[in-house]
């Protein structure tokens, strides 16, 4: 037998988890011949029929499943290989870009974010901050390094680590309450009044509405102290992290609309990345940190549940 190469594997690797020879030359940007005489050279090196070619898709022979199989561990190893090789080449970053969404507790964030910068003097920290859907649009524009927000985990291009959850509380000031709401209030029992949301700092991905009432007049903020701010002196209601109003519930300042027509939510804070590119030593470090450090500065943060 022949020596195979890496690129012969990733050929063969990318027919497989694309499903043709055209979808993975396009994917590796190369030309249908290439790739296809890459994997018939994998296939005659190896003295095996690694691909079924006789239907209109072609698929793996019984051979070319465990082939495929043992194969990934080195796909894998010589991926890592690869981006821990282009660490090095990067040297100490003297920058870092790191986002803070407009859910997470700002004080403890800081504090976490000051306590590892402090012990890298070379690295000067670019923080932002950024609403709803900005974060994670500035992490896939490439213009952020690291984010502390929810993400959609079902992006493959980025990896995460759970810090904390935000309990979201529906609340309004007694000034502002209506005569004779009902004891399970609905949205529409709302449209009267003025809704204060969030303002989404994204530039491109689509809008999304949370919580928004339709019809209903609106009040647009940039962070949430001063959402938190309005709603305490009745210029409109909205929903509000219970880690910012425990004190402003307890003494009756706001008071919760909560129900089963108005739920609230429970949001995943996470430190995300992207996991599709190589990241330098400073970065790797942030990273370990907030992996050891975060879920226990934040853990405050997940609320209470009622028994």
């Amino acid at each position: 037998m022949n020596e195979f190469t890496l690129h012969d594997l990733h050929c063969f690797d990318a027919v497989v988890r694309a499903g043709g020879f055209q979808a993975a030359a396009a994917a590796l940007h190369r030309s249908h011949p290439a790739v296809f005489a890459a994997v018939a050279r994998l296939e005659r090196q190896l003295g095996l029929a690694l691909l079924d070619r006789s239907g209109y898709r072609v698929r793996m022979t019984a051979e070319g499943r465990t082939f495929h199989s043992k194969a990934q561990a080195l796909l894998n190893e010589f991926a890592g290989l690869r981006t821990y090789a282009a660490q090095l080449a990067m040297g100490e970053e003297s920058e870092l870009h790191v986002v803070i969404g407009d859910l997470c507790p700002r004080e403890r964030t800081l504090a976490l974010l000051s306590g590892f910068f402090g012990t890298c003097p070379g690295t000067r920290l670019h923080l932002h901050v950024e609403a709803v859907a900005g974060p994670q649009e500035r992490l896939l524009d490439g213009d952020a390094d690291l984010i502390l927000h929810r993400i959609d985990k079902a992006d493959p291009r980025i990896e995460w680590i759970a810090i904390g959850e935000v309990e979201l509380v529906p609340v309004i000031a007694p000034s502002l309450l209506p005569d004779k709401l009902p004891k399970s209030v609905k949205p529409e029992h709302l449209r009267e009044l003025t809704q204060c949301v969030m303002r989404d700092t994204a530039r491109h991905t689509p809008a999304r509405d949370y919580f928004v009432v339709e019809g209903a007049a609106q009040c647009t903020v940039s962070d949430q102290s001063m959402k938190r701010e309005i709603i305490l002196y009745g210029l409109g209601w909205g929903h509000l992290p219970r880690h910012m109003i425990e004190d402003d519930l307890r003494k009756d300042r706001l008071r919760s609309l909560a129900g089963r027509h108005l739920p609230g939510a429970r949001e995943k804070i996470v430190a995300a990345r992207r996991g599709d590119r190589p990241h330098g030593p400073v970065a790797e470090r942030l990273w370990r940190y907030l992996s050891e450090h975060a879920p226990s500065v934040l853990a405050d943060v997940k609320p209470k549940r009622s028994r």
